[in-house]
């Protein structure tokens, strides 16, 4: 099991999940490899139809992600927290982080301690970038996806200031393609030509980092070896 203290995680043993966004394209990654791993899972939906045809200890919840009194029961007696909540086409431009602030209410009325976000590497620039990335790539990112960017900003600093035993997870430009195995991880930095990052192993890399204590109170950035 999980520690809610010491975020020690038994290989073989289950956990108990809390997904949200469980049916986004994250989501469903997080699902079916945490049942995969034989682990227990709650997942917080607003429809449960894209989950009919998933197998193994699996609780659907439908509920408001925005609604802390709402969640409450979805976080109670759970080991870890993971959201996959992003911002979407024409959705409201504040959901991550009223999910955010909604998600970490709720788990300190539960004492749920453990707590892994998806945010993106796009809203940040730092030494790890690359002169490409720096000058060319993230100042149109920045410009066409404004608003998502700054939801996702305002989430990660609601995050940081939960004293929740938090990891934020900033994946580069998401892809649809398969799990790799390969990725590259840096705390509190970005990588340099970190170009694309599957989803798959996004949520590969959640499950590793859930339980790795060095990740706690930090950011990660992740992205696919290029071949």
């Amino acid at each position: 099991m999980v520690s809610k203290h010491s975020l020690t995680v038994v290989p073989g043993e289950s956990v108990k999940l809390t997904i949200f966004g469980a049916t986004g394209r994250i989501g469903l990654e997080l699902v079916q490899q945490s049942l995969a791993r034989g682990h227990e899972v709650t997942a917080v939906v607003r429809d449960p139809a894209p989950l009919a045809a998933q197998s193994g200890q699996l609780e659907v919840i439908v509920a408001n992600p925005l609604d802390s009194a709402a969640i409450v029961p979805a976080i109670k007696d759970r080991d870890v927290v993971l959201s996959a909540l992003g911002p979407r086409p024409g959705g409201p431009s504040t959901i991550c982080s009223q999910a955010a602030t909604a998600i970490c209410e709720a788990m300190h009325e539960t004492g749920v301690r453990r707590l892994l976000v998806v945010s993106a590497s796009g809203p940040y620039v730092d030494s790890g970038d690359d002169p490409l990335t720096r000058y060319v790539v993230k100042p149109i990112l920045r410009r066409a996806l404004r608003e998502g960017f700054a939801d996702l900003k305002t989430a990660e600093q609601v995050v940081r200031r939960s004293g929740l035993d938090w990891t934020i997870m900033r994946p580069s430009r998401l892809t649809d393609k398969p799990a790799t195995g390969r990725v590259r991880r840096s705390l509190d930095r970005n990588l340099s030509l970190g170009m694309f990052t599957s989803r798959a192993d996004v949520a590969a890399e959640m499950m590793r980092a859930m339980g790795d204590p060095t990740t706690s109170g930090h950011t990660v950035a992740i992205a696919n070896y290029r071949d």
